[in-house]
């Protein structure tokens, strides 16, 4: 139990850390899945500390899984129609160095 919440701490400053230290867009939606990754882990461990057996928290996080599949296709299709709009790359940085 406690390891699962070390682990889930964890991975929620890890997912806080790339949303708001990286530029780059696949890197921040990397980054939101790590911090869902965190959330997820955290309501299970939770749910299997309480006396009395709970199922909403699992249920809420099967359905926080597909939220989480839908809005990362959304998302990434978001960044290549970007991608394809802008005529090169999302990162500025890689802009940078094409430019010399």
């Amino acid at each position: 139990m406690t390891l699962y919440l070390l682990l889930a701490v964890a991975l929620l400053i890890i997912g806080l850390h790339g949303l708001f230290v990286r530029a780059q867009l696949m890197r921040k939606i990397l980054a939101l899945n790590v911090l869902t990754t965190a959330v997820f882990l955290l309501l299970v461990a939770l749910a299997h500390a309480a006396e009395v057996l709970d199922p909403v928290p699992h249920a809420m996080v099967l359905t926080g899984i597909v939220v989480t599949v839908s809005t990362t296709a959304v998302a990434l299709g978001l960044m290549v129609r970007l991608l394809e709009r802008r005529g090169g790359p999302v990162s500025g940085r890689d802009q940078e160095s094409r430019n010399p």
